[in-house]
């Protein structure tokens, strides 16, 4: 069936309810607008679903929505997981509460038991509760970081981490077999919760994910010491952070904690920002004139789900705001917790450090300087907490600390995804611990790079939006996958890996192994003078993404190299 044929149907089928029909009738004769509604499925990947809100199949709506749930409904059927049930919960986007209960009542309706947070909570929390309750699987509706027009909506299985191989694709196969709409199941509300399928998680749930947040405090009495002097300036994004971050920190005893005004309400606009992303510099606009008006020490904002965390700290010698990538602040929660563990005897002899591909190579100088297994995996977090399953399954190592580029990490096991309420905390105390030394987050940072080598990395991302842009991805990928180049400016292409032909090519010597890493659409380029770069289409935006990093001798080279780097892998592919 054509895009038009769909469209059509869904304006005359009666499971289509008035206001949908009502909002297709309003782009009658818009071809372009109806092409890119219907021209395809709402890909269900491998993380669940993202995109547009709004009717049509190649949108987040109720019927999308209520599909992928009952694919995943009938995956969980199969594993007789039906008495174990599901955890929802939601964030602060447009239809997200409407989004988390037809999912429940879809489960529901298949006899499955839904567990639902009675209002909004940051996406770490689920993956902390869903284990609590020993769920067999998760949802969460949320569309992270991306602008106000999207929603999506985010599976986990039991181990809290989002679904892996060989669960995603068995779950993927399930929603593609839910080709008929009106086979889809739903149920009255008030009738799920009498027979028990829909049931609300209660407050008891918070407090114990923060004393699980709270269990990972290495120097409670160093933050007594300074709590008089530390001032903190935090911002959600008008997202779900705010609570639990203000809470863990006034129970860990931080004093000074100033909340960002006009993004302190959860907002489905985003008002105050063009782009809800710690990763943009635009978005710290409010957060640093409160810094400098209440000459904070450090300035922390977590995404609309409270997964991601960027910051700004000062810079002794000039008192100025500096930014750090997600790598740095990573970098800077691993030095501090590696460093006080040991100090401690608290660091294990089987340790290991879990990273992505794409992410800074600082990682592995202080996996070494502290004796850990360094792990990398391909990108997305869920492959990181999947490297703790396999940890507590093979009784191999003991995981110490994971992070991803994209200001993601996690402290402790208690989560099985990235965690920003833990890595606000985990910060403040290195904040804390550091001004007892009479330093700031910044000048610590200056010191690493002093003490393992000046590691830089940036990213670049080229949006491609519709059907011809994601041919336009698939042309570019497919055209450097064919033809690698031999040299990115002044560096050689030393090692090329192509993670969907498995396989990385020597060189040198064409000698060619095999990656060791799950299929993906991800090209790494291993360059000469410990630079590298890597193109990979995203998960969730119509973007095609290249990261590149390098080793220099200073703040300033690694800087200007980067910059040259970036220029040449630009130039490169045209743009």
């Amino acid at each position: 069936m054509g895009y038009m044929e769909t469209y059509k149907e869904w304006c005359e089928n009666p499971y289509f309810d008035e206001a949908a029909k009502a909002e297709l009738k309003s782009i009658e004769g818009n071809e372009a607008e109806i092409e890119d509604r219907f021209y395809k499925d709402l890909e269900f990947g491998t993380g669940g679903l993202r995109g547009v809100i709004g009717i049509g199949t190649n949108r987040m709506n109720i019927y999308t929505v209520r599909k992928a749930t009952q694919g995943l409904a009938n995956f969980i059927l199969k594993e007789n997981g039906a008495d174990r049930g599901v955890a929802i919960a939601y964030d602060c986007r447009r239809m997200s509460p409407e989004f988390a209960e037809e999912a429940a009542l879809c489960l529901a309706a298949n006899g499955i038991k839904a567990f639902i947070f009675p209002s909004l909570r940051p996406t770490p929390e689920l993956s902390f509760a869903l284990r609590e309750l020993h769920c067999i699987a998760g949802i969460v509706v949320t569309a992270s970081h991306n602008p106000p027009e999207y929603n999506g909506y985010k599976v986990y299985w039991e181990d809290g981490a989002q679904i892996t191989a060989p669960k995603d694709t068995q779950i993927i196969t399930e929603v593609r077999n839910v080709t008929d709409y009106n086979s889809v199941k739903t149920m009255d509300k008030e009738a799920a919760s009498v027979a028990g399928l829909y049931n609300v998680i209660g407050f008891e749930m918070d407090d114990k994910y923060i004393r699980a947040l709270k269990n990972n405090c290495l120097n409670e009495e160093v933050i007594k010491q300074v709590a008089d002097d530390l001032k903190i300036v935090y911002t959600p994004f008008h997202g779900t952070g705010n609570i639990f971050v203000r809470r863990v920190l006034k129970e860990l005893g931080f004093k000074h904690v100033y909340i960002v005004p006009e993004q302190e309400k959860p907002d489905p606009n985003f008002t105050t920002l063009a782009y809800p992303n710690p990763e943009d510099p635009k978005a710290f606009e409010y957060a640093l004139a409160l810094a400098k008006e209440k000459d904070a020490d450090i300035v922390m904002a977590t995404d609309p789900d409270a997964d991601r965390l960027g910051i700004y700290a000062k810079d002794t010698k000039t008192g100025e705001y500096m930014p750090f990538t997600g790598n740095m602040s990573a970098m800077l929660i691993a030095e501090y917790l590696l460093s006080q563990r040991k100090e401690k005897n608290l660091l294990h002899d089987n340790g290991a450090f879990v990273t992505t591909i794409v992410s800074t190579e600082l990682a592995k100088a202080i996996a070494k300087e502290y004796g850990l297994k360094l792990i990398e995996v391909l990108t997305g977090f869920k492959f990181i907490g999947e490297q703790i399953k396999f940890f507590e399954q093979n009784n191999s190592y003991f995981y110490e600390f994971g992070f991803e580029e994209s200001y993601g990490c996690l402290v402790g096991t208690h989560a099985r995804d990235k965690d920003a309420p833990s890595a606000v905390m985990a910060l403040a105390e290195a904040a804390a611990y550091y001004k007892s030394k009479g330093i700031t987050l910044w000048d610590q940072m200056l010191n690493i790079y002093e003490k393992y080598g000046y590691y830089r990395e940036g990213q670049k991302a080229i949006t491609m939006k519709g059907a011809e842009g994601a041919k336009e991805i698939a042309a570019l990928m497919d055209q450097l996958r064919s033809n690698p180049p031999k040299t990115i400016g002044k560096w050689k292409v030393e090692e090329f890996r192509d993670y969907k032909e498995n396989k990385i090519v020597d060189l040198e010597t064409n000698e060619t192994k095999e990656t060791g890493l799950p299929v993906s659409n991800v090209l790494y380029f291993q360059l000469s003078d410990n630079a590298w770069c890597c193109a990979r289409p995203s998960g969730t935006e119509p973007k095609i993404k290249f990261y590149m990093g390098v080793k220099g001798t200073s703040l300033s080279d690694s800087e200007e190299q980067l910059d040259e780097l970036t220029k040449e892998v630009m130039a490169l592919i045209g743009q």
